[in-house]
């Protein structure tokens, strides 16, 4: 039986105007920060699993699902100050904020500048603290180890990562956004067909790859350069209890990215290595999935 879902959305002091999922039910909350290429919509299998006791909050950030994109973003501070205007005009503090992928870069950054308005962190194969590098490429299309893109102009020209999404995006290409995560992401499983038609078609709502792609490469909250820009040491302000959940064999974020987060945030954070799981664990391993994030609200 699915959880009752109402799609509602904000407008921000700011001009932009956010998405958002809310259940009916619940009363202790939980706000879901989603990743790039998705929005809130692929939070929606969770959602139904978490129980009823828990009020879910899942929101659409700038530039994203029904979101408004009307000033663009560089960075992933960005978004956490979209995060903190969206939390304050609906009224809510005290509640476990939770991050997918980027959405782990943008509730890490919320966390460390509003500490009182979390109890709990958790972080779902998170960027790094150091941020989502992309490399230049030779003319095989390889990576050049150490040689970073550093700008949004260079980034739109990226042959590999970036150009081809972006022309997916402008041609609607389904088919080819689907090549792409069942090669990256959904490498052993995947949605029914129903929902993964439903992902595919959220997907081309992203109005902001290429500054996503930016923000990524230039977030750095550790004590040191990341290639790019100097640390800024706000991992130094997460004191809360944090859970990072990191799968075995996910060919998106790195295990050393997920160990270095554990590390750096120190005794308050806990490491869980996600077996035989990928960049999905909502598709790979939901029961586990959901068990792990409970254990840790209770």
């Amino acid at each position: 039986m699915s959880r009752e879902v109402v799609l509602k959305s904000v407008e921000l002091p700011n001009g932009e105007t956010l998405g958002y999922r809310e259940t009916v039910k619940g009363e202790k909350i939980v706000l879901l920060v989603h990743g790039n290429m998705t929005s809130s919509k692929h939070w929606d299998i969770l959602i139904d699993r978490l129980p009823e006791k828990y009020k879910i909050y899942a929101v659409d950030l700038r530039g994203f699902g029904k979101s408004t994109y009307n000033k663009p973003i560089n960075s992933i501070k960005d978004f956490s100050e979209d995060i903190k205007l969206f939390v304050d005009e609906l009224g809510i503090k005290g509640f476990t904020i939770a991050g997918w992928s980027t959405g782990g870069g943008v509730s890490m950054q919320f966390t460390a500048d509003y500490p009182e308005y979390v109890e709990k962190l958790i972080l779902v194969e998170s960027v790094g603290i150091k941020g989502y590098p992309i490399y230049k490429k030779d003319e095989k299309g390889q990576p050049i180890v150490g040689e970073l893109l550093k700008t949004k102009k260079e980034i739109a020209k990226d042959p590999v990562q970036v150009l081809p999404v972006l022309n997916a995006y402008a041609n609607k290409d389904k088919n080819y956004l689907r090549n792409l995560w069942n090669m990256l992401i959904y490498t052993h499983n995947q949605p029914s067909e129903e929902r993964y038609e439903e992902y595919l078609d959220d997907m081309l709502t992203q109005r902001n790859l290429v500054d996503v792609d930016y923000a990524l490469l230039t977030f750095n909250i550790s004590n040191e350069n990341n290639g790019v820009v100097d640390g800024t040491g706000d991992v130094d302000k997460i004191n809360v209890p944090t859970l990072v959940i990191q799968g075995d064999r996910d060919y998106v974020v790195p295990m050393n990215m997920g160990k270095e987060i554990a590390v750096s945030i120190g005794d308050n954070a806990k490491l869980v290595i996600m077996e035989d799981s990928g960049h999905s664990p909502l598709i790979d391993n939901l029961d586990k999935l959901t068990n792990v994030i409970v254990d840790f609200i209770n």
